[in-house]
């Protein structure tokens, strides 16, 4: 590497600081050095095809749109969190990118904060955990995670130029834990910079933050990258320990740098420090294998992390899992779905399921547009259609008396079973009780209401030994046989 410094000149060496894009560095063949590609990624990779920007507006290539930080975190679960990391480094390598710019760890400290859902936890241990894990997985083929943005930059509002204002102790147990673990745990090679002030000194150039604790305490030895245009005072940067500066496109910080080493404001050992960091990585690109993504492997882990990461809070009346042929399904973005975040969150799915792909049995009605235009003739269609398919559950707590066989006694008792709602066939009222009786001893159920109430549930007095569940022989014959005299005794009255 310093044979490599050695063939650049000082103002190529500044020009390698500063970018030479959006989204890559200079390359200068004469010294061996290649352009690096870094891209957007915390949920899904975002390298951009054509016009690049760093707010999101052009179209992006196609990549996997896996759920956001804060849906796997809810996974509690960082051996699936390393799987996803090491599909995203895949998709990385197959398209030539050599920094994935993710994952983000900022403590959510308010709901307001407008990347909320970029971040995983308001606990940091747990951001942490999670973030290894994600680096360690991307990292596993050659490709550079990026965690951001360090550090305590958990607004949105005002975060190119706020302050943030803390003492030492809440600084490290609640901002700085979750980067101290994805550093010391996932071996990060790559670190980005917030935009604001952490105690009066922009993080870029902050010495305490990227001088005294990433770099001598917790052993950081990769480069740091500042969030894009986000860099204030280039010098003091350099001074602290801030590598790359993007994006690039702009010479007046290339002037400043050259300026400040003819006047001895700036010791060139310090850039050839920063060079040396860069060249590292360029190093360990070079050993990218590419791949040929398997995208609908990704999609199916996709799915995986969103069944893991869904919490249900309360499932009133067993309500769910829904009956797709028993389902209305009303709303505009059911077909058009938000699903993502915007600017560096904003991906361009390979495949995207939505509601009403989900559930093709289930009737679907838009009743408005995109615009939010909203069609009452539908919804009173739409409302007739769930009335016929039952979806609408009955207020009142229905009572149904059901006979149970133990088998374990070889008694028979009746017990009532309250249900909440209405039930189209057999098997569902079957299940429906079931549920509510203990199953380890009774291992038979039937209705033995009224006609007419047990015709509302559709369950007729013939149908129990069909419906009977484990019903061992001797006991099947015994009722049966029951069954039998009820009816001759019926006939001769």
């Amino acid at each position: 590497m310093k044979e490599q410094i050695q063939k650049l000149t000082l103002e190529e060496k500044a020009a390698l600081l500063q970018g030479k894009t959006v989204w890559t560095t200079y390359n200068f063949p004469h010294a061996d050095i290649p352009e690096i590609f870094l891209a957007d990624g915390p949920h899904g990779l975002r390298k951009q095809a054509g016009s690049a920007d760093h707010l999101g507006l052009n179209e992006s290539i196609p990549a996997t749109c896996f759920p956001t930080a804060a849906g796997m975190a809810n996974s509690w679960n960082p051996e699936l969190a390393e799987e996803l990391g090491r599909a995203l480094g895949e998709e990385a390598a197959a398209n030539d990118v050599h920094v994935v710019l993710g994952p983000g760890l900022n403590i959510k400290r308010s709901p307001l904060c407008g990347r909320n859902f970029e971040y995983f936890s308001e606990d940091p241990y747990l951001a942490g955990k999670m973030a290894a894990a994600y680096v360690r997985g991307i990292q596993a083929n050659g490709v550079a995670a990026c965690p951001k943005h360090f550090a305590v930059n958990s607004q949105e509002l005002r975060r190119m130029s706020m302050n943030s204002v803390l003492d030492e102790r809440t600084m490290r147990e609640i901002y700085l834990t979750g980067f101290e673990i994805a550093v010391k745990e996932g071996r990060a090679k790559t670190i980005m910079s917030s935009y604001n002030m952490v105690n009066g000194t922009y993080a870029n150039e902050n010495e305490h933050l990227l001088k005294d604790i990433l770099r001598r305490e917790w052993g950081f030895d990769g480069f740091v990258v500042t969030d894009w245009g986000a860099l204030y005072n280039r010098i003091d940067a350099y001074k602290a320990g801030c590598d790359l500066n993007m994006p690039g496109g702009s010479k007046y910080m290339e002037k400043a740098t050259l300026k400040a080493v003819k006047s001895g404001e700036l010791d060139e050992s310090l850039i050839d420090r920063a060079v040396e960091r860069i060249l590292r990585l360029v190093k360990r690109g070079r050993e990218i294998q590419p791949y040929k993504v398997d995208f609908d492997a990704h999609h199916s882990l996709a799915k995986e992390i969103a069944t893991e990461g869904a919490v249900l809070m309360k499932n009133e009346d067993n309500i769910l899992p829904l009956d797709e042929s028993d389902t209305v399904i009303i709303g505009y973005m059911a077909e058009h779905i938000r699903y993502q975040g915007s600017g560096s969150s904003h991906i361009n799915p390979t495949k995207l399921t939505n509601v009403i792909a989900a559930m093709p049995d289930a009737l679907y009605f838009s009743c408005a547009d995109a615009h939010g235009n909203v069609s009452h003739e539908e919804i009173e269609r739409a409302a007739k259609m769930a009335k016929e398919r039952m979806v609408t559950r009955t207020v009142e707590t229905k009572e149904i008396e059901v006979m149970t066989v133990n088998t374990e006694s070889a008694t028979i008792e009746n017990i009532v079973v309250r249900l909440s709602r209405t039930y189209k066939t057999d098997d569902e009222l079957f299940k429906a009780v079931s549920l509510n009786v203990n199953t380890d001893t009774i291992k038979a159920v039937k209705v033995v209401t009224a006609w007419t109430e047990t015709k509302l549930y559709g369950m007729s007095e013939s149908d129990f030994l069909k419906y009977a569940v484990e019903l061992d022989p001797e006991t099947r014959k015994e009722l049966s046989t029951t069954d039998e005299d009820q009816d001759e005794a019926q006939d001769e009255n």
